[in-house]
């Protein structure tokens, strides 16, 4: 069994026992969650569109992704800037699909 829920604006197919990395949310490492914006469920090949699923998931832990470098350069110009950026993430557990 599989659901898409949509998570802090992104939409993930996720299934019980899943770890993924979605942006960060409130809460502590520990802490449940509860998503109750599901858009689709399957179970053996039936699909529904219902409204009443919530997806159970567990805070596993707080942290920052990788470093996205972002080099602006103008040939013959003199032109040179660098920047970079890490995204704020959160690991998460799904525990149940109900």
């Amino acid at each position: 069994m599989f659901a898409i829920v949509n998570i802090a604006g992104q939409q993930f197919k996720v299934r019980k026992d899943d770890e993924l990395f979605v942006h960060r949310l409130e809460g502590n490492a520990g802490d449940k969650v509860e998503f109750s914006e599901v858009l689709m469920t399957s179970d053996n090949n039936n699909i529904k569109f219902s409204n009443s699923v919530k997806v159970q998931a567990e805070i596993v832990d707080h942290l920052k992704g990788d470093k996205v470098i972002v080099f602006k350069k103008n040939r013959r110009k003199g032109y040179q800037k660098s920047n970079g950026h890490r995204q704020y993430l959160t690991k998460i557990k799904i525990n149940d699909i109900a």
